[in-house]
């Protein structure tokens, strides 16, 4: 299953009142299980959530596989947020393709609840490809960027 197919699984979910969903083909697998918040305010931290980790490292590695076979560097998304490539709408982005990037150096900032996250890169290497637009929603542990490492 391909990065394309689960983003429009998510979209077809989002306003609806399913809260489970479970998907199976040719040993590929992907289950989506919606939690809520309990009395106390507390998130409910469900099994689920690792399994859809391992899921979505699978389609990592299909979209660093496709890259004209070169092994390149996957930066996903650590949280759920608003991915913004410039610090604001004035500045310029913080990465291109094609671009050379240094470990540590922001590629990105995504905004969860109105906190900004400073996204950096994990390798010294060269950007290959940025996958989301700018103000695009991303979900955990989607793919963000492709590095080809030094």
């Amino acid at each position: 299953m391909n990065l394309d197919n689960v983003k429009r699984i998510l979209r077809l979910l989002k306003n609806t009142d399913i809260s489970e969903f479970q998907y199976e083909n040719d040993g590929e697998k992907i289950k989506i299980k919606r939690g809520g918040f309990s009395s106390s305010g507390e998130v409910n931290v469900q099994k689920s959530e690792a399994e859809a980790v391992v899921d979505q490292r699978t389609v990592s590695e299909e979209i660093a596989a496709e890259a004209d076979g070169q092994r390149l560097f996957t930066v996903t998304s650590p949280i759920v947020g608003s991915f913004y490539r410039a610090p604001s709408p004035d500045d310029s982005s913080f990465v291109e393709v094609g671009m050379e990037v240094r470990k540590g150096q922001v590629l990105c900032i995504i905004e969860a609840m109105k906190l900004m996250n400073e996204i950096e890169s994990e390798v010294d290497g060269i950007v290959a490809r940025i996958l989301v637009e700018n103000n695009q929603p991303v979900e955990y542990g989607e793919p963000l960027f492709l590095i080809d490492p030094k």
